[in-house]
This record gives C-alpha cells, structure tokens and sequence, in this order.
C-alpha cells in the first residue's frame, strides 16, 4: 500500500470537497481460465478498486447564525465528514472517476458517491 508521509509530495495535495483520492489496484492480468487480457480490456471495467490516499473535507453544510443579521462575521463552514479514510480499499464505479497521474504514478479522483463499498482494516488505526 502507498502511504502518505512527511517524504513524498502527497503530503502537500489538498482534496477539495466530497472527493476522494484513489491509487487504483492493478488489476489482473488473466482470467479465472489463463487467458492474458490487453490492459485496456481490464481499465474498462465498471466497478474498479484502489486504495484511498486522501479524502476531503466532507460536505459543506450550513452555519445558523445566532448574532444580529447586520453585523459583519467571517463566515465559517462546516462539514460534515466522509466515511472513507486513508487506507481503506475503495471500490468504485469507473465511469464517474477522473484520472489523472502525479509524480509518474497513476490515480483517480472520484465522489463519495461513487464509492460503492470500502474495506477497512481493523488495525489500520491502532
């Protein structure tokens, strides 16, 4: 697994939103039967895994405010956050990914949304 730490440029990328950043797996080259499949073959698969790098904020979500209407205030928001970590196996529909390559090593940028299912171990966090 590819992880972010203090010695690689990752560190310094900033996810924007509900998105998420996935360094997808490499997918098998071969069938269940033996037959070598071409790599276009296996990225244009629907449902498609990845390990999550980084994830945004969450979604935004409205402040009510308590003091008079007229004054001036820096408006603050706050989000509500994403159930994907770092870490996790993500798997994610494809269609909805947008694919982009950093640092010569290949990822995607998908929603929250377009997550399907995650996979979490337990002692990622410990």
């Amino acid at each position: 697994m590819y992880e972010v730490t203090s010695d690689n440029r990752l560190k310094s990328l900033i996810v924007v939103g509900d998105r998420v950043l996935i360094r997808p797996k490499s997918p098998s080259d071969r069938t269940n039967s033996g037959l070598y499949l071409p790599p276009t073959v296996t990225e244009r698969e629907q449902v498609q895994s990845g390990y999550v790098i980084k994830v945004g904020p969450g979604y935004p979500i409205p402040v009510a405010v308590e003091e008079e209407p007229w004054k001036e205030t820096e408006e603050k928001v706050k989000y509500m956050p994403l159930q994907s970590k770092e870490g996790d196996l993500a798997i994610y529909l494809q269609r909805n990914a947008i694919d982009l390559e950093y640092d010569g090593q290949k990822y995607v940028i998908v929603q929250q949304s377009s997550i399907l299912m995650l996979e979490r171990s337990e002692d990622l966090f410990e």
